[in-house]
């Protein structure tokens, strides 16, 4: 089976290229895999500090999946799977594509805003010739409507 992978973050972007993921998977007989990353902190002296943060990420990070899974699930008929990592986001991106061999195609949202389409679009797209899977970049503007007609 061919899954898209998707980037779970705080963006507003990620909640189109989800829904661009989980049709593009029920129109295929593909599936989902949800990746969040969790930055390295800098309170690693502070070892006890550092447990709680990665406590209430981990928290909000699966609070945040089951919004999209229920409605994946519901709407799409795809049931995602979510994998949390920490580190740098490009490398932990990388590092599972290269573990799971059944991801074919990475999505991703891009920002709308003057700053540009957001780092990961940024550094991606950069070196998407030498990326292993295809790249699909879905602007974080495009109306759900549109979604529908392009998937």
């Amino acid at each position: 089976m061919r899954k898209f992978l998707v980037v779970l973050d705080q963006t507003r972007e990620c909640l189109n290229a989800m829904r661009y993921a989980a049709m593009r998977a029920a129109h295929t007989g593909g599936g989902v895999t949800i990746l969040s990353v969790i930055p390295p902190d800098d309170y690693q002296h502070w070892i006890g500090v550092a447990e709680i943060m990665r406590a209430e990420a981990r928290e909000t990070i699966t609070a945040h999946f089951e919004v999209f899974a229920k409605w994946m699930r519901d709407k799409q008929g795809v049931n995602p799977e979510l994998v949390i990592r920490e580190g740098d986001p490009v490398t932990e991106i990388m590092a599972l594509v290269r573990e799971d061999p059944e991801i074919g195609v990475l999505v991703l949202g891009a920002g709308t805003d003057k700053s540009g389409p957001g780092p990961l679009v940024t550094q991606l797209s950069r070196s998407s010739g030498n990326l292993p899977i295809p790249l699909t970049i879905v602007p974080g503007d495009m109306s759900k409507e549109r979604l529908e007609s392009i998937t």
